[in-house]
């Protein structure tokens, strides 16, 4: 979530936590296991798009992450895609633990020097 706040440059999203009480209200039909398991984007007209398919969504409105989004339009591409997601969110507290980022799945950054992004 830091690298994904880093790269929304226009401030296209808003990182909602899991257990913020808007989560209900914007995506009802959501369990909260499908939340912990893998990050949603909830568009302005209210389609949601889970695991690598919201990483596509927000990578074509980031300009650092728009050639992989391009990418994953491929044939093919975001079923490996789903698979890599399906895998590193299995596996996300030990790659944290790896990678020194203590915590990092359970706090979203706050941004600096922005205002609040957009749904």
């Amino acid at each position: 979530m830091r690298l994904v706040t880093w790269m929304d440059w226009f401030n296209k999203a808003e990182l909602v936590p899991i257990n913020d009480s808007r989560v209900g209200e914007m995506a009802p039909e959501v369990s909260h296991e499908d939340l912990h398991e893998a990050i949603h984007v909830v568009t302005p007209g209210g389609k949601i798009y889970r695991a690598a398919r919201a990483f596509r969504f927000l990578g074509l409105r980031m300009p650092l992450l728009f050639p992989l989004a391009f990418i994953m339009w491929l044939p093919g591409v975001i079923w490996v895609a789903e698979k890599f997601y399906m895998w590193v969110s299995r596996n996300r507290y030990l790659i944290s633990k790896i990678f020194g980022c203590k915590g990092a799945c359970a706090i979203i950054p706050a941004r600096k020097g922005h205002d609040k992004g957009k749904g």
